[in-house]
C-alpha cells in the first residue's frame, strides 16, 4: 500500500461554527413547530433529524498537533492520512487506525495506556527513543558479553506503519534485539588475532570495545533493513552498556590484569637492557674502569635486578674485591 496525504485545508473551525449554528436554528425551528399545527409538527420533525445529523457531524473534528498523523479509514478501505498541525474535518464515518496505540516503549513516551480515543489514535511523527533491556549473547570467540543499546526511531511512511505489520512499536523492538545478537556475535569482546570481523576474509583488529561506532554503525544499517517494510527509519543507534557477563567477568578481569602485567614487564625490561647497555657503553668510552667478561655479567645482573625488581634494592657495600 502507498501513503495518501490527505492535503485538505484545516478547515475544523469552518465547520464546526456552521454545524453548531445549524443545530441552534434546527432546535429553534423544531421547538416553534409545535405550534403551528400539523404543519409545523412535520417540520419540527424534519428539523431534528438536521439536529441529529449536524451533531453526528461534530465526530469528524480532529485536532492535531506539531509532528502527528491520523490514518483513517473508512469502512475499511484506507482513504489517506492528515498530517501538519491543525484543526480538522473529515467524514464523520472515517475511523483513525493506530494498532500501536496501548503500547509504550521504554523511554519512548508518545503514547500513554490511558490516552482517549483520539489522542491514542494520532501516530506520532517525532523522533523516539528505544531502549531495550540489556542481551546477553556470546561473542564469536564464544565468551558471553552482556550489551545494551539505545536505537532513534520515528515513523516516515503512515501507511506501513498501520497496515503492513501487526504492531510496529512490538515489529521494532523485536527486530532491534534480533539485529543486535546478530552482529554482536560477529566481533571479540576484545581485539583477538585470526579474526575476521568485516567478512572480506582477512583477519582485522576490530572489536566490540574499540570499534564501537562501527559496531553501532552496522547494527542501526541492519535494522533499517529489517524495518524498511514498516515504513519506520533508524535514525541512530549507539551502544549504552557493555560488560562481560557476571559469570566469567572476574576471569577476564584476571586475563586483562596478567595481561597488563605482561605488557608491563615487557616494557620494563626493554628499558633495563636500554640502562645496562649505556652504562657500559659509557664505562668504556670514558676507560674509568676495565670489566672483563665476569665483571660485566655481574654488573649487568646486579643493574637488573635493581631496575626490574618491585622492591626497592638494599645496598651492600663490598670493602673487597670482587674475586
Amino acid at each position: 500500500m502507498t501513503e495518501i496525504v490527505l492535503n485538505q485545508q484545516a478547515n475544523g473551525m469552518k465547520m464546526l461554527l456552521i454545524l453548531i449554528a445549524v443545530m441552534l436554528l434546527s432546535l429553534a425551528g423544531a421547538v416553534l413547530g409545535f405550534f403551528y399545527g400539523t404543519l409545523g409538527m412535520v417540520l419540527s420533525g424534519v428539523l431534528a433529524v438536521v439536529f441529529v445529523c449536524a451533531a453526528v457531524m461534530l465526530k469528524g473534528l480532529k485536532i492535531l498537533g506539531p509532528q502527528e498523523a491520523l490514518v483513517l479509514t473508512l469502512f475499511g478501505n484506507y482513504v489517506g492520512t492528515l498530517k501538519g498541525e491543525g484543526f480538522y474535518w473529515v467524514n464523520p464515518f472515517c475511523s483513525p487506525v493506530n494498532p500501536a496505540a496501548n503500547t509504550v516503549l521504554n523511554q519512548s513516551g508518545d503514547v500513554k495506556t490511558n490516552a482517549t480515543l483520539d489522542n491514542g489514535m494520532k501516530l506520532s511523527l517525532k523522533i523516539m527513543t528505544l531502549c531495550n533491556n540489556k542481551q546477553k549473547i556470546n561473542d564469536c570467540l564464544g565468551n558471553s558479553v552482556e550489551i545494551g543499546i539505545a536505537v532513534m526511531w520515528r515513523v516516515v511512511d503512515t501507511c506501513k506503519a498501520a497496515f503492513n505489520v501487526d504492531n510496529y512499536k512490538a515489529f521494532l523492538s523485536l527486530q532491534c534485539d534480533s539485529a543486535l545478537r546478530d552482529i554482536v556475535r560477529l566481533y571479540p569482546y576484545d581485539a583477538s588475532p585470526n579474526v575476521d570481523t568485516t567478512g572480506d576474509g582477512v583477519a582485522d583488529d576490530g572489536s566490540l570495545r574499540g570499534s564501537s561506532e562501527v559496531v553501532a554503525n552496522r547494527i542501526k544499517e541492519e535494522i533499517q533493513t529489517r524495518v524498511e517494510h514498516a515504513g519506520l527509519e533508524i535514525v541512530d543507534a549507539r551502544i549504552t552498556y557493555l560488560a562481560y557477563a557476571p559469570e566469567i567477568a572476574a576471569v577476564m578481569l584476571q586475563r586483562q590484569q596478567a595481561s597488563a602485567i605482561v605488557d608491563a614487564r615487557r616494557l620494563i625490561v626493554e628499558g633495563a637492557v636500554g640502562m645496562v647497555e649505556m652504562a657500559l657503553d659509557r664505562l668504556n668510552e670514558s676507560s674509568m674502569v676495565e670489566l672483563d667478561e665476569e665483571r660485566k655479567a655481574a654488573m649487568v645482573s646486579n643493574l637488573l635486578v635493581v631496575l626490574c625488581g618491585n622492591k626497592d634494592a638494599q645496598p651492600v657495600v663490598n670493602s673487597g674485591s670482587l674475586y
